[in-house]
């Protein structure tokens, strides 16, 4: 199994779920992760990457950590400092219509957000509201062409969109597609030669569909336009997964792969759950299962059975954990307290 990971971690892709396999699968295998300085929860995002941005980092002992995930802005020379020389880079993409989507609603406090009603309403007069210079402008346009690295306002000639697409397949090794999340489970364990127990997941960090809204026709291609470039990476990555599919795994293997995946899903949750699933987050017993809420979406959680077998309710209890608890967990664990 393959122990030295890169993971970009773009936003509103499913990605905290993602997360939460490499938090398990590290703990189990007993990896460091490059952690933020003093156990933030983000590398000093939205800025470009620097490897002093990792705890426990110095240029002059040359530490490598295993595992490199949380929220950073993708700037290489910086990230190689930090990790072996033999780490895998993935990441996972969203298609960018349900991404904005999402960040209105999640992302309603930013600059760009905060004046409209409705994404409609930004839509129609973008630059009215959207400004290039503000802070925070990247949760309003090609959120994921920021989050590799590049700029969100840059040109979309073909010239330029084709440099893009060649740098990032140079630096990464396969991109995963959300809408597919069982598929790239899949890619997944086949790339990092892990079992299937270390792909299994239960969706963390999703919104309470209350707060989802389809969109006319008519928004759906003017988003695709105001984040074009994020479309161009959508769809070229999107191609390439199912390529990359074809020529390692084969559809039929891959139809039998989803199937034990989500069986042995199912088998947990039924194992795990009270309940069928996923609940708001006032029903969640257990506060410290409680997801952060933010902005206008409702974080959904879980409750765990009572009683569980010891060993069984601390797989389940890592399951479901949210990515900022368990990310502080991790932290006291590899970074302990001074005792008293």
């Amino acid at each position: 199994p393959k122990t030295d990971i890169v993971f970009l971690k773009v936003h509103k892709s499913a990605s905290s779920t993602v997360m939460n396999i490499l938090f398990r699968f590290g703990e189990t295998h007993n990896l460091t992760f490059a952690f933020p300085q003093g156990g933030g929860f983000q590398l000093y995002y939205p800025h470009h990457f620097l490897a002093r941005f990792v705890q426990g980092f110095s240029p002059l002992s040359p530490r490598r950590f295993n595992i490199l995930c949380h929220h950073m802005r993708f700037l290489q020379p910086e990230v190689q400092k930090v990790v072996p020389s033999s780490a895998v880079y993935f990441s996972i993409l969203r298609n960018p219509v349900q991404l904005m989507e999402s960040s209105f609603v999640y992302y309603k406090g930013a600059s760009a957000f905060s004046r409209v009603r409705s994404l409609e309403e930004f839509l129609s007069q973008p630059y009215r509201y959207y400004n290039p210079a503000s802070g925070d402008r990247h949760y309003a346009r090609n959120l994921m062409t920021f989050d590799f690295g590049f700029n969100p306002d840059g040109d979309v000639s073909p010239e330029r969109v084709q440099l893009m697409l060649r740098a990032i397949e140079a630096s990464f090794d396969f991109l995963l597609i959300s809408e597919y999340f069982d598929e790239s489970m899949v890619l997944l364990k086949e790339m990092l030669c892990w079992d299937l127990d270390s792909v299994v997941s239960f969706p963390l960090n999703i919104r309470d569909s209350s707060t989802k809204s389809p969109l006319p026709d008519s928004v759906v291609e003017k988003l695709k336009a105001w984040n074009r470039l994020d479309w161009e990476i959508y769809t070229h990555f999107n191609r390439t997964f199912w390529e990359r599919i074809d020529r390692d795994i084969g559809r039929e293997r891959m139809r039998r792969e989803v199937q034990a995946l989500r069986r042995r899903q199912a088998e947990l949750a039924r194992a795990c759950l009270q309940g069928t699933g996923s609940v708001a987050p006032k029903d969640i017993k257990d506060s410290s299962l409680r997801p952060l809420q933010h902005g206008g979406a409702r974080i959904l959680g879980y409750n765990l059975k009572q009683g569980l077998a010891q060993e069984l309710e601390r797989t389940c209890r890592r399951l479901v954990t949210p990515e900022l608890q368990y990310s502080s967990l991790l932290y006291k664990k590899q970074f302990p307290p001074p005792a008293p």
